[in-house]
């Protein structure tokens, strides 16, 4: 059998693990990473507890220098982690009996969930990372898009029908914003999120004595991490946050991959994902260019969503040490985050490279001969005739030019009410889809100058 005949999932998958993820993400989350940052944050504690005088100082320098995480027995540390239950006992036993006469020290004070939790932060910080990287790249793209298209008239649509116009660029601004946001909130985000667990058995740390909140600072000092004001190993609205953040996220995304593909229909063929030879073909019709970025930012939006709920559930905790809520997570976050970044990537891709055709959207724009500025219409004879007649007016006019397959302006200069009080070149000029734009342009220019970009 093949080496990879044990993946299982789309995640670690050898066919689809780079549509849904990326090898960045990936490795943040691998076993290897993680049990990395366990042994990370067990020689933090160490240092920490020397420098405050709790364990010797020479016991932490050997922990520290002893301990080789590429040198563990992994069969083993999985064996002794599905009879335990949890992996950090096992670890313990191999940094022990590396570290020799320091081995006594390590873990000292410490529960489980601490080196867990804290070891899972560490994760959330360097995926986050990640995360605000692709985000700002995204913002750069819709921003370019929204400058360059800021003008670019199509119809707007509201329950899939032809509405009033509006530009391209505004609906990209509108992506823009979504995505200033999302920038906003994960910066609000990180100093909730960014702190250590260091409490004990019960949360008191009572093992330490009077020492606790001195090591507890001093770990967290050693891993850059902000010290929490409270035991959080039942209180999970932090990682709860996180990923609910991560699933705003891939729905902007998801939301955005809607209307490419809706766009991208035969249909509208408005606009369409890069090309790139053979993506998006069909095993049985040469003539297609499915949308397949947008397929698979859509699908990440409504798994990370699932991931959402999951976290809220888990928050539902017992007492001072919850059951199954707990191990919940271990599913949810690092999926979330390498769905994410999968998505992001996918984004980046469909976006920077997005094909718009300007004269499918002015032609489509057309197709319903002026019907689309009605309002405009009826806006332009009110001065004159009275709203309520002006909007009889044009209802007439409307039913008229759908029954003979007539424009808008044909039809209205073929009722006197209308050509009684404007003239013909009025008429074309408030039929004309290109000049009822309201402030779509001035929206997007607005949008790109709320923050720095």
């Amino acid at each position: 059998m093949p080496s990879f005949s044990t993946s299982t999932t789309v995640l670690d998958s050898i066919l689809f693990r780079d549509a849904f993820g990326t090898p960045e993400m990936r490795e943040v989350f691998s076993d290897f990473s993680l049990i990395c940052r366990y042994a990370e944050v067990e020689i933090a504690l160490a240092r920490a507890e020397a420098r405050c005088g709790v364990i010797p100082a020479e016991a932490a320098e050997q922990i520290a220098a002893r301990t080789d995480v590429a040198a563990f027995d992994f069969d083993l540390l999985r064996r002794e982690t599905d009879i335990v239950g949890y992996p950090i006992l096992p670890l313990v036993h191999q940094m022990t009996k590396q570290c020799g006469e320091a081995g006594r020290y390590v873990h000292w004070g410490a529960t489980t969930q601490d080196i867990m939790d804290t070891a899972v932060v560490l994760q959330l910080r360097a995926g986050l990372e990640i995360i605000e990287r692709d985000i700002a790249a995204l913002r750069g793209i819709l921003a370019d898009l929204s400058k360059r298209y800021r003008d670019t008239p199509m119809a707007g649509r509201t329950h899939l029908q032809q509405a009033l116009p509006v530009t391209f660029g505004y609906k990209t601004a509108i992506y823009l914003a979504m995505f200033d946001r999302h920038a906003e909130r994960l910066e609000q985000l990180k100093p909730r999120l960014l702190v250590g667990q260091f409490a004990g058995a019960a949360g008191t740390l009572a093992s330490l004595g009077d020492r606790g909140f001195e090591v507890q600072q001093a770990l967290c000092e050693e891993l850059g991490l902000g010290v929490p004001v409270s035991t959080w190993h039942v209180a999970r609205d932090g990682f709860a946050e996180a990923v609910n953040f991560l699933a705003l996220v891939t729905g902007s995304l998801g939301k955005i991959a809607l209307d490419i593909m809706i766009m991208a229909s035969t249909e509208f063929a408005e606009l369409y994902e890069p090309f790139v030879k053979g993506r998006g073909a069909s095993s049985t019709m040469p003539q297609k260019r499915n949308p397949i970025s947008s397929e698979l930012m859509l699908a990440a939006s409504k798994a990370v969503r699932q991931h959402a709920g999951l976290m809220l559930d888990a928050m539902v905790q017992d007492l001072e040490r919850a059951t199954g809520p707990w191990h919940a997570e271990w599913m949810a976050i690092p999926e979330s985050f390498v769905l994410t970044a999968g998505a992001l990537n996918q984004a980046k891709f469909a976006l920077a490279g997005l094909v718009v055709d300007e004269k499918r959207m002015a032609a489509n724009l057309d197709i319903s001969r002026g019907l689309i500025v009605a309002e405009a219409v009826m806006m332009g004879l009110a001065p004159e005739i009275g709203r309520q007649e002006a909007h009889d007016v044009v209802y007439d006019a409307c039913r008229l030019a759908n029954e003979k397959g007539m424009t808008l302006a044909d039809a209205l200069s073929a009722d006197p009410r209308v050509t009684l009080r404007i003239d013909r070149a009025t008429i074309d000029r408030l039929t004309s889809p290109q000049n009822y734009l309201g402030l779509a342009p001035a929206m997007v220019d607005r949008v790109l100058a709320a923050l720095k970009r």
